[in-house]
C-alpha cells in the first residue's frame, strides 16, 4: 500500500498552521476542479488527493494519529479512528456532481473501529461538508440562490440583501451522515462576491469613476448615471476639478440583516479632455487664456 504525503499533495510544510491548511486545500480544490478541467483525468486525480489531503490535515485529531504513524503507517493498524464517511458535494454553477474518492491508505486508517465501546459508535457525529457559492454583486445587492446538488439531495441555499465574500452560510444536519440521521454534521458555504467591472465594493459603500467632458465641467450640466438601484441624476457643478467626489447618501449596499439601512455611493469625477481642437476651438481657447 503505497504512503502519500499529504504536505506534499497540499504543496504546505509540516508546520504549517490550520489556517495555512485550509488556504491551500481552497486553492487546489479550485484549481484543479474536475469542471474546470473537463478530460483532464490527471486534474481529477489530483482533485481527489487534495480533498483526501484536507479530509486528513484538515481535523486536528486526525492530523495528530498521520504525523505519529508517519511512513510506517502500514504495519501499524491500532490507532484506527471511529470514523469512515465519504464527501461528496458541488456547487450547481460548475454543473456536475463529484465524488470523493479516498486512497485504501485513508480508508484504513480511518475505517470504523471493529468492537469498541457501542455506546460511543451510536452518539457518533457526522463530519462538516463546506463549499464555494460565487455570486454577482447585483445577486448581492437583491439577494438571491443557489441549487447545490448533495449526493443525492438537491438543496436551495439562499442569500440576504448585502451578503458579502467570506462570510459563511450554516446548514444544520446537511454534512456526513454519523452513527444515525439525527446526528449529521452540518453544510457550510462560503460566499464569494464576484469582482464587479463597473463598481468597487468598500464594506457596505460603492464607488465609481464617471467621465465629464471638459466643458460640463467648466460650465455645470446634469449627467445620468446608473446605480444598482436604478438609474439616477446628478448635478455637475460648474468650475468642478478633477477627481472630485460626490456622495450620494444611502444609495450603496443593503447592511446585511438590517432591512432598510444601505451604505453610501460615491462618485469620483474624471475630466476628459478634447483629444483634437478646431481652429475655431483653438481660436476660442486662445482667447480665453488672453482675458485670463
Amino acid at each position: 500500500m503505497e504512503y502519500k504525503d499529504y504536505y506534499k499533495i497540499l504543496e504546505i510544510d509540516k508546520k504549517a498552521t490550520p489556517a495555512e491548511v485550509k488556504k491551500a486545500y481552497r486553492s487546489l480544490a479550485k484549481k484543479n476542479h474536475p469542471d474546470k478541467n473537463l478530460g483532464d483525468k490527471k486534474a481529477e486525480e489530483r482533485f481527489k488527493l487534495v480533498n483526501e489531503a484536507n479530509e486528513v490535515l484538515g481535523d486536528a485529531e486526525k492530523r495528530k494519529q498521520y504525523d505519529e504513524l508517519g511512513e510506517n503507517w502500514q504495519q501499524n493498524n491500532q490507532q484506527n479512528s471511529n470514523q469512515q464517511y465519504q464527501r461528496s458535494y458541488s456547487n450547481q454553477d460548475f454543473n456536475g456532481n463529484n465524488q470523493g474518492d479516498f486512497s485504501d491508505f485513508f480508508e484504513q486508517f480511518f475505517s470504523q473501529q471493529r468492537g469498541g465501546n457501542q455506546q460511543q459508535n451510536q452518539s457518533r457525529k457526522g463530519g462538516d461538508y463546506q463549499t464555494e457559492m460565487e455570486i454577482s454583486l447585483q445577486e448581492a445587492y437583491l439577494g438571491t440562490s443557489r441549487i447545490i446538488q448533495l449526493e443525492n439531495e438537491k438543496l436551495r441555499v439562499t442569500t440576504k440583501p448585502g451578503a458579502y465574500t467570506d462570510q459563511q452560510l450554516r446548514i444544520k444536519s446537511k454534512g456526513a451522515r454519523g452513527s444515525s440521521e439525527s446526528n449529521r454534521g452540518d453544510l457550510f458555504v462560503r460566499i464569494k462576491v464576484a469582482n464587479n467591472l463597473k463598481y468597487i465594493r468598500k464594506g457596505n459603500d460603492l464607488y465609481e469613476t464617471i467621465n465629464v467632458n471638459l466643458y460640463d465641467a467648466i460650465l455645470g450640466n446634469d449627467s445620468i448615471i446608473e446605480t444598482l438601484s436604478g438609474k439616477l441624476k446628478i448635478k455637475i457643478e460648474a468650475g468642478t476639478q478633477n477627481g472630485k467626489s460626490i456622495r450620494l447618501k444611502g444609495k450603496g449596499m443593503p447592511v446585511y440583516e438590517k432591512p432598510g439601512t444601505f451604505g453610501d455611493f460615491y462618485i469620483s469625477i474624471q475630466i476628459k479632455m478634447p483629444e483634437k481642437l478646431t481652429d475655431k476651438q483653438k481660436e476660442l481657447f486662445e482667447e480665453l487664456k488672453s482675458i485670463s
